[in-house]
């Protein structure tokens, strides 16, 4: 039996898997490091040039950040630094202070990982996890594929060899429109055939290495290292053909040795600029990276735990923006790769941390002379594959609601921009949400013959009493939806002349907030006022504590109301003739008509 973690180790979660290291482990982290490295290198360039900054800045955002979250995060295989998206977002809230590559927007970028890192800390100290509910995986889905799309399109321009801006959909296509004439051939070429030549290594190349008789994992790292391939093959194609002369745009100079420490100025002004843009940050990452180590920690069941998540997050933006970094969160295919390649604890993100180290101390001259398009073709095959679009009739099908969130969160997201995208997303989703809840499902029930259940009378043959209603409430009772029980009740009550006794039943009853509680007292009133005296059942626990001591209940129970532990007792004492199958004159009691199909007879 596991002993439960001190609180030190709660918050230092590396004390916990530390204490347990073997040279076994080392051996499998060594590895996973290997392979982590080899894909991350160009994706940390790519993911730079992609955010507007420098390429170097890609490989310091990727070397404190993984010993930071090492020490603070909670998965054991999750691999932190620049994505996708959140360098797409990155690029978006730094170009509205500063223009693209200069200084002030370096510095820009390097604010907002300060910001993201100081936001996330605030978050995991007040135990705030739970905010990132408030992105639902529809408005999620749809922004990834969304900025997926678009970041695709907006890496066009390096492809084609031309000079087009454009932060939105129709605005990259007009710029590439207008300047499609001059396109320059051979960096076409080259980005051409680098990512047709990535896009089949990553959907054909391990399974045909397997079939020529390579093990599996060998394959794998063939497959993991197409990138890899695709840069040394151009830049020797650059440097043999001085293709850079012909106007083939390269990276340049690298600056080489260690990451600088930086510190973020301070400019209040600038700093609340970019703070709704960090929160954004900061909650689309958290979503993003809490996504992946849950998937990755089941399969070896493993725990999470979101409020250190946050805090291995924020750690890791911190120790971004003091080595001249940018925001960065747990990336999907990099962790998956190093779940994959045998990764056993976050010391093989500090392994990779190592490795990049040495990168820019020794390599990055060799960088100088890579074209850009193979950096964006690895963005586009990168990214291309987070696009899900088939989900839009997944959820259609499943959910009209969420269908909306999801679909106006893609075309905002490609029509506005990214932060106006996530923000009507989850504005639709919490609107629509209230708007649903509203409206909630209300059922009168009746008893199942020889059962103690009872079911919708709509959809079921069952027996109904004339002087009880049995109604039944699907919603926890909140400001938004107590006035439709209200008139639910009151409608039922004038078209039953015969009724003395309503028993509302509460079995998915969660909450009953102050303005449900006066509704509740309204209707208690009126139904006493009318001859009716008004019960609950099946009352959950959270929910009695809440009503205890309240003038609702001491008014039901003055006035002869009770409290059942389930319906069938409160028909039993209410009813008795109804539960033994009898009339109240003796008659035998008949079944109601349901009035949905059969087929849904099973449902409540």
């Amino acid at each position: 039996m596991m002993r439960p973690a001190s609180p030190l180790e709660r918050w230092l979660p590396c004390l916990v898997w530390g204490r347990q290291y073997s040279a076994e482990n080392f051996g499998h982290d060594l590895l996973a490091a290997v392979i982590v490295t080899i894909m991350l290198i160009p994706q940390s360039l790519a993911y730079a040039m992609l955010a507007g900054l420098p390429p170097y800045i890609g490989l310091y955002a990727s070397i404190l950040p993984l010993v930071a979250y090492g020490l603070f995060g909670t998965s054991r295989t999750l691999a932190v630094g620049p994505v996708a998206v959140i360098s797409l977002m990155t690029a978006a809230a730094a170009a509205k202070v500063a223009a693209p590559g200069s200084p002030a927007y370096i510095e820009a970028a390097l604010i907002l990982a300060f910001l993201s890192g100081l936001i996330l800390v605030a978050m995991a100290v007040m135990r705030l996890g739970f905010l990132a509910n408030f992105l639902s995986h529809p408005v999620i889905s749809g922004f990834i594929s969304a900025s997926g799309l678009l970041i695709a399109a907006g890496q066009l321009k390096h492809i084609l060899g031309i000079p087009a801006g454009g932060e939105t959909l129709p605005q990259i296509a007009s710029a590439l429109a207008a300047r499609i004439d001059g396109t320059n051939l051979p960096t076409l070429l080259i980005g051409g055939f680098a990512t047709l030549f990535l896009f089949l290594v990553r959907r054909s190349l391990k399974k045909l290495l397997m079939r020529m008789g390579l093990p599996a994992r060998a394959a794998d790292l063939f497959a993991k290292a197409g990138p890899v391939f695709a840069i040394i093959v151009s830049i020797l194609l650059v440097r043999q053909f001085d293709l850079a002369a012909a106007g083939v745009r390269i990276v340049g100079s690298i600056p080489q040795g260690l990451p600088p420490l930086t510190l973020p100025r301070l400019d209040t002004a600038l700093w609340a600029d970019l703070l709704p843009a960090a929160l954004l940050l900061s909650l689309v990452g958290f979503v993003e990276s809490i996504s992946v180590a849950q998937t990755l920690a089941a399969k070896r069941r493993q725990r999470i735990t979101p409020d250190s998540e946050l805090l291995g997050l924020g750690a890791a933006n911190l120790a971004a923006a003091f080595s001249g970094g940018y925001p960065v969160t747990g990336g999907f295919a990099r962790s998956v790769v190093n779940f994959d390649a045998g990764a056993v604890t976050p010391l093989a993100g500090g392994l990779t941390a190592i490795f990049i180290l040495l990168t820019t101390l020794f390599l990055t001259p060799l960088f100088h002379d890579l074209p850009q398009a193979v950096l964006s073709a690895t963005i586009i095959v990168a990214v291309l594959s987070l696009v899900d679009l088939r989900a839009l009739p997944r959820v259609w099908r499943y959910s009209r609601h969420d269908f909306v969130a999801m679909a106006a969160t893609m075309v905002v997201v490609l029509g506005v921009g990214v932060e106006a995208g996530i923000v009507t997303g989850v504005a639709l989703s919490l609107v629509l949400f209230l708007w649903r809840t509203s409206r909630p499902h209300v059922a009168i029930v009746g008893l199942v013959p020889g059962s103690e259940h009872f079911r919708n009378v709509e959809r079921n043959a069952v027996l109904v009493s004339e002087s009880v209603l049995s109604i039944r409430i699907d919603e926890s009772l909140y400001f938004a939806n107590a006035r439709a029980l209200e008139d639910r009740i009151y409608a039922e009550m004038a078209e039953r002349p015969s009724l003395r006794h309503v028993v509302l039943m509460c079995p998915a009853v969660n909450l009953i907030d102050a303005s449900a509680l006066e509704s509740l007292e309204a209707i208690q009133q009126r139904l006493k006022d009318a001859g009716i005296t008004f019960h609950l059942s099946e009352v959950k626990g959270p929910v009695m504590d809440a009503l205890a001591g309240t003038a609702f209940l001491d008014h039901l129970r003055h006035d002869g109301g009770r409290i059942f532990l389930s319906q069938y007792a409160a028909v039993a004492a209410l009813d008795p003739d109804l539960v033994a199958g009898r009339r109240a004159d003796g008659s035998k009691a008949t079944l109601s008509e349901p009035s949905i199909a059969p087929a849904m007879a099973s449902a409540k």
